[in-house]
C-alpha cells in the first residue's frame, strides 16, 4: 500500500506531534464516492502510528478516511521515550488532533462532481492498548464530542501486582519524570513471530515508560470503566481472551457495566479467546476485521 503522508503538528506547548495521513487520492474524482467517515487511530504503548498502515488499508478500502498520530513520547513525536511531563497531557494532545481532524475533514469532497461544502464527516476513534484507555477515558470525560469509538485490546486494567501497585503510590510523588522498563514482553504481542521479530527490529518502537506515564494508566482504566454506566457513545470493544499484557478482565467489566446500565446497545463487545494483545497482528485476524466491518457497516 502507499505510505502514509507525514506533516509535523505543534501542539498547545510547542511539541512536535507526528501526524499521518493515508493517501485518499481515490475521492478526488467527480466519479468518486465520499468517505463514510473519518478514522482516527490512536496507538498503544511503546510503539508508533506507522504500524497500523494494514489497518488503515482495510478502512480506506471499506471507504473510509484515516489519520494517526504518534503520541508524545513515540515515534517520530517529540519528547523524551515513555515520558509524560503533564498527567492530562495526552488527552490534550488527542482534543487538538480532533479538532484539526474536524477542520481537514470540511475539506474532503462530500459528493461526488458537487465540490466540497460544511457539512462535517462523522469521526471514528480508534485506539488500542493505550491508545484504547486515552480513548475511552477522552470520551467519559466528554473532552470533544465523537461519533463512534473502536477500543481495541484497551489497557482498563494494567494488571498490577503488588509491588508494583506500590511503586505506583511513591514515585510519581517522589520521582514523576523517572522512566524505567514497562515490562511488557514483546512475544506475547502476537502469536506471529514474524510480527514480533519485526516489533523487535523496529527502531521506532521503545521499552521505556515513566512513573507519571505509568499513574495515568493505573487510575484512567477503573475511572473510565466507572463512567461505562452514563456511556453513550457507539462502540465496539473488541479484546484477547488469551492478553498477557493488559488483564482482559478490564474490558469485560467495562462491557458489563455497559450492559447492567442499559448502555447494551450503545457498547458492542466482542472477545477473541484465544488471540493475543495486537488483535489486527495475530496470525488469522480475519475475524477481527470481519467484526469492524460488520460494526462499521452498521452505523456509518
Amino acid at each position: 500500500m502507499d505510505k502514509p503522508t507525514l506533516a509535523p503538528f505543534t501542539a498547545r506547548d510547542g511539541e512536535n506531534l507526528a501526524l499521518y495521513e493515508w493517501p485518499m487520492d481515490a475521492w478526488q474524482s467527480d466519479e468518486a464516492l465520499p468517505p463514510r467517515a473519518v478514522v482516527l487511530i490512536v496507538h498503544g504503548l511503546g510503539e508508533h502510528a506507522s504500524r497500523y498502515g494494514h489497518v488503515a488499508q482495510k478502512l480506506l478500502d471499506w471507504g473510509f478516511a484515516v489519520r494517526a498520530y504518534d503520541q508524545r513520547g513515540h515515534g517520530e513525536s517529540g519528547g523524551a521515550r515513555g515520558g509524560l511531563s503533564g498527567e492530562s497531557l495526552l488527552l490534550e494532545d488527542l482534543a487538538e488532533v480532533v479538532d484539526d481532524t474536524r477542520q481537514r475533514a470540511l475539506r474532503l469532497p462530500r459528493a461526488a462532481g458537487k465540490g466540497n461544502d460544511d457539512r462535517p464527516l462523522p469521526l471514528i476513534l480508534l485506539g488500542h492498548s493505550l491508545g484504547g484507555l486515552v480513548v475511552g477515558r477522552f470520551v467519559s470525560l466528554k473532552v470533544r464530542p465523537v461519533d463512534g469509538v473502536v477500543l481495541s485490546s484497551p489497557a482498563f486494567d494494567p494488571g498490577l501486582n503488588v509491588i508494583q501497585k506500590f511503586l505506583l503510590a511513591t514515585l510519581p510523588v517522589i520521582a514523576p519524570n523517572l522512566r524505567i522498563n514497562n515490562g511488557l514482553k514483546p512475544e506475547y504481542i502476537s502469536h506471529d513471530t514474524r510480527v514480533v521479530k519485526k516489533y523487535l527490529a523496529d527502531p521506532l518502537v521503545h521499552a521505556r515508560i515513566s512513573a507519571r506515564l505509568a499513574k495515568f494508566i493505573a487510575t484512567a482504566g477503573p475511572a473510565t470503566i466507572a463512567a461505562a454506566s452514563t456511556w453513550r457513545t457507539p462502540t465496539l470493544l473488541m479484546y484477547a481472551g488469551a492478553d498477557k499484557l493488559v488483564n482482559p478482565a478490564g474490558s469485560l467489566a467495562f462491557a458489563d457495566a455497559a450492559a447492567s446500565n442499559g448502555a447494551a446497545g450503545v457498547v458492542t463487545a466482542r472477545c477473541f479467546d484465544d488471540m493475543y494483545h495486537e488483535l489486527f497482528n495475530e496470525l488469522d485476524a480475519a475475524p477481527v476485521f470481519a467484526t469492524l466491518k460488520a460494526w462499521l457497516d452498521a452505523r456509518f
